[in-house]
């Protein structure tokens, strides 16, 4: 008996189906179906309907047929005839396959009214198996213009009706459409079809609503989970699809920031202890400093003494744009920690980011006699030093008291037994499992992550609201804005020329390329092929060469030498994005600057201006990129990083902003932190409400399909 005949005996009301019915237990799709659902990972009933629609077609009246282009970015969606398809060779390994596609009424002899519309498909010969002619097709994709004047879709998506039977009729065709993005392998018609067939057996009873109802007269009154399901597959109209997302949004981000509070809770029930010396040893470290902090660093140091102080645990997130003096922040609390006898420790991303605060440490706290130790891969180093007098220390212990190094502080001859503090810089480059395994070498220490990435206020409250936050937002006086110039194809003879000024005037540079080697499927340049030609430009000036297969001695000799004004140039890629400190290089030059993020060149560019001289940052940019050119004059407009941030927030969305499996974001299918922000906090609202009356539903039994609650084995830690 066939597919829909199958279908129409099941009666609805007879079917036990919820969201954990297996995918391969339904009788209702046949085997094939059932097979290929669950072979790209559809298994249960649940994860095929939450997979969402990534656009609609409206094919309740399709787009005229083309006889121009007028704009090439608009994309159409058209209903035609295959006439002629072809697979055409052009060289021994490539190929492409030419359909000709016509409007339905040719096929009524109306030739001269219309013009056939020509698709490509470029190295895929499978595809020519797949059309036959007076095949009628949906098409989507933008036209253009080639130069003999014919119209042409190049990589379409499409549609083969042929096989549409009335039942198939009302799937596909005459409404909105659902058009998902492709999972493994399986058609679009398969999918639409099955999710529909599901939704027509599946009551609304067998979805379990997750949010509280936040008011019956509210924009989602009436709504439940089944009837969301419902509209966002197959919308009766775009405004219901609308409102379909936003209450499914409403929902990842409820459960999202019930996740936040779990955490918070499960950190605030650990049995910690006080950390915080009198602060002799601070106050004799400010007062031999040559300048004051800002009011914002005081303020910050003021809200972590606080914290240390209390028995429960400190859990804090520190924000400051590059430049700001979150290393001071920092070292103010580690010496507060250490003064009250415990161990602190800091963990940097990067060997040369770990020197680079040792150093610093060294330079700052050597006079007060602090015992300060590096861990690295490659370097174990102790700066040994006498005690300090005002000290609650145990006198004789050889340990360290603050400890910094790399991951290396992850391993068991770390020796952090009496870790009271621990400092994670640059918090977003490390996984929740690193971090965790940190804090587990102390009891319950307090812990401090800082950011030098600012982080827009939405997702703060989104990802981070578990932890308290701190908030650098002042530069320290006389810090001097860097100048910032966007430059389409420079002439390298005038730069060379501006590079040998700035040496003449004892200053150095930074020169950044996106690729360590040259790449044969990218057109882009790389520092290996670069530092040899920009040696020979700059001699007699000495240039270094910086990038990530450098072993950490070579890594080592190439910043000793650069930060003694050996090399006036260092030729690089981002490894130096962050922790590098040379007050004397005010140059950067980044070629290929519409290939990086907006963030990471602002990090990128916040490796200058460190000194007291004037600074330059030059982006260099093909210009065959408009949208990339538009990001790169964002950054020439401002040296905020909030602003930067924000502008960044906007183009390339939360995910890739914060690190998607790091922020906790991955589960976010129609959410946007962006657009969404009366959604995010009506649902933190919604979170704190129900977790004050009913603490266990913290607990995974009520988690979503997307997004799940996290395991009771994970450390609470921000």
């Amino acid at each position: 008996m066939g597919d829909t005949a199958s279908a129409a005996m099941i009666p609805a009301p007879n079917l036990l189906m919820n969201i954990e019915t297996p995918v391969a237990d339904l009788p209702f799709l046949d085997g094939r179906t059932q097979k290929a659902l669950t072979a790209a990972g559809f298994t249960k009933v649940g994860e095929v309907l939450t997979h969402y629609p990534a656009r609609y077609e409206d094919r309740r009246a399709f787009d005229g047929w083309p006889d121009r282009v007028e704009d090439e970015q608009t994309a159409l969606c058209l209903r035609g005839v295959v006439s002629d398809v072809q697979l055409k060779r052009s060289g021994p390994r490539r190929s492409f396959v030419v359909l000709t596609l016509s409007p339905p009424a040719l096929r009524g002899g109306l030739e001269g009214f219309a013009r056939p519309l020509m698709l490509r498909w470029f190295n895929m010969p499978f595809v020519f198996k797949s059309f036959a002619a007076d095949q009628e097709l949906i098409v989507h994709g933008r036209p253009k213009s080639t130069k003999t004047g014919a119209l042409i879709i190049d990589h379409p998506e499409y549609e083969i009706l042929n096989d549409t039977d009335e039942e198939e009729a009302a799937i596909h065709l005459e409404r909105i459409v659902p058009v998902y993005h492709m999972r493994g392998g399986v058609p679009q018609k398969t999918l639409r079809r099955a999710v529909h067939r599901i939704l027509d057996h599946l009551e609304d009873g067998a979805v379990p609503d997750l949010l509280p109802v936040p008011s019956v007269q509210g924009e989602f009154a009436g709504q439940s989970r089944g009837q969301a399901w419902r509209r966002i597959h197959f919308p009766e109209s775009m405004e219901a699809a609308d409102r379909a997302r936003r209450y499914l949004a409403l929902e990842e981000f409820f459960v999202l920031q019930l996740q936040v509070l779990r955490r918070r809770r499960q950190w605030e029930s650990l049995a910690g202890a006080a950390h915080c010396g009198p602060g002799h040893l601070m106050r004799r470290w400010l007062e031999s400093l040559p300048f004051a902090l800002t009011g914002a660093q005081q303020r910050s140091i003021d809200e972590i003494r606080g914290d240390l102080a209390r028995p429960a645990p400190m859990n804090r997130l520190l924000q400051g744009d590059v430049g700001s003096g979150k290393t001071f922040v920092a070292m103010a609390a580690m010496l507060l920690a250490v003064e009250s006898g415990c161990q602190a420790a800091l963990m940097a991303p990067t060997q040369i980011l770990a020197e680079q605060h040792y150093l610093n440490f060294r330079r700052w706290l050597e006079p007060l006699g602090v015992r300060i130790g590096l861990r690295t891969a490659s370097k174990k180093e102790d700066a040994f030093l006498p005690l300090f007098s005002e000290g609650t220390v145990a006198g004789g212990d050889s340990r360290p008291q603050i400890l910094i190094g790399t991951h290396a502080l992850l391993h068991g001859d770390a020796e952090l037994p009496e870790l009271g503090l621990a400092v994670i810089d640059e918090q977003h480059k490390f996984g929740v499992e690193q971090r965790a395994r940190l804090v587990c070498q102390g009891r319950a220490p307090d812990v401090l992550v800082m950011t030098a990435t600012p982080i827009p206020r939405t997702l703060t409250m989104t990802v981070y609201g578990d932890l308290d936050v701190s908030l650098i937002d002042e530069m320290p006086a006389g810090r001097r804005p860097i100048v910032t110039a966007v430059r389409e194809q420079p002439d390298l003879n005038q730069v060379a020329s501006f590079l040998k000024q700035q040496f003449a005037a004892g200053r150095q540079a930074y020169l950044v390329y996106p690729l360590i080697d040259e790449s044969e499927s990218l057109d882009l340049k790389s520092a290996v092929k670069e530092h040899a030609f920009w040696e020979k430009k700059l001699a007699p000036d000495a240039v270094g060469l910086l990038h990530g297969r450098l072993s950490p001695a070579e890594k080592d000799e190439v910043m000793r030498r650069f930060r003694e004004n050996d090399l006036q140039a260092l030729v690089s890629t981002s490894v130096i994005e962050v922790g590098v400190d040379v007050p004397n290089a005010s140059v950067m030059i980044v070629f290929e600057a519409e290939r990086f993020g907006l963030a990471q060149l602002h990090q990128l560019r916040g490796r200058i201006g460190r000194g007291a001289h004037r600074s330059w940052c030059i982006l260099t940019a093909s210009g065959k990129n408009a949208e990339g050119l538009e990001r790169l004059h964002i950054l020439a407009k401002t040296n905020d990083g909030f602003e930067v941030a924000e502008a960044d927030l906007r183009q390339r969305g939360p995910g890739d902003v914060l690190g998607t499996a790091q922020s906790g974001l991955a589960g976010l299918a129609l959410g946007d932190p962006v657009r969404d922000v009366r959604l995010i906090r009506l649902a933190r609202r919604l979170a704190v409400e129900v977790t004050a009356s009913d603490p266990d539903f913290l607990l995974p039994k009520h988690a979503s399909l997307r997004l799940q609650a996290e395991p009771e084995s994970r450390p609470p830690v921000g």
